[in-house]
């Protein structure tokens, strides 16, 4: 039997984005989601998680959007004190100090756990940890820290626990038409039975005025939650005998 993980990055961005994970977590298939820290509905996707433990919870390690929690990374902000975007470090327009992304991932990771909350996992808001050796080094480093599972979008030599297939196309399905589509997640179900463990990763939400203002990946995140919640699809995995559907805890 396969053990499948459907995990929703971008927890904590904004209320629509918690009250959505908690919806396709209790009434669809979704088992865990990864958590921004530094946002201001931080304390709003606390209280949910809390009413709702089983739901697996992981940290969403950012160095690319919002402020940090820390005042002492001045490699990792601009003049305004904002993180900077993903295509400064793509384009090699800045080399972060190591030291400050230990010291602000270490911050974010500790601020859920003075909440209250244990994590089971680290992923990388837009795949920060792959910017460069140094930033997976780092985050190897911390989840081994936690003694945490992560994501397995990356290849290392380092021992580290993850799921053994990872699915990233399924941010995309809400661009294939209906007939592509169906052919998608027919075989996507069939790919996962292949494995032991996979991951789904997805980003669910509704919008509200944070949402529309900030980001500018919106209608996915809406199709993606009915899809977890009222499609056949969803139908299949709740009732598939091949697969059970669990969190990072059970990898």
């Amino acid at each position: 039997m396969t053990k499948l993980i459907i995990n929703s990055d971008d927890y904590g961005y904004s209320r629509s984005v918690n009250y959505a994970v908690i919806d396709a977590y209790q009434e669809g298939i979704l088992t865990s989601a990864s958590m921004l820290t530094n946002t201001s509905s931080f304390d709003h996707a606390i209280q949910l998680a809390k009413e709702h433990p089983n739901l697996g919870l992981g940290i969403h390690l950012n160095i690319t959007s919002l402020q940090p929690l820390r005042k002492d990374v001045p490699s990792l902000v601009d003049e305004m004190g904002n993180f900077y975007r993903p295509d400064a470090y793509r384009k090699g327009h800045v080399i972060a100090d190591t030291d400050d992304v230990y010291k602000e991932w270490n911050t974010q990771i500790k601020r859920v756990i003075d909440a209250g909350l244990y994590p089971n996992h680290l992923n990388c808001h837009h795949n920060a940890s792959y910017f460069n050796d140094h930033h997976l080094e780092v985050f190897m480093d911390l989840a081994d820290k936690y003694k945490l599972a992560v994501r397995g979008n990356f290849e290392s030599d380092r021992p580290h626990r993850a799921p053994e297939y990872f699915e990233p196309a399924f941010d995309t399905v809400h661009l294939l038409e209906h007939g592509d589509e169906k052919f998608f997640l027919e075989n996507l179900i069939q790919k996962i039975k292949e494995k032991e463990s996979a991951e789904i990763k997805c980003h669910v939400g509704y919008t509200d005025q944070l949402l529309y203002e900030t980001s500018s990946f919106i209608e996915p995140r809406i199709y993606q939650t009915q899809l977890l919640i009222d499609s056949p699809f969803a139908d299949q995995l709740r009732t598939d005998k091949e697969i059970e559907l669990v969190t990072y805890a059970d990898i």
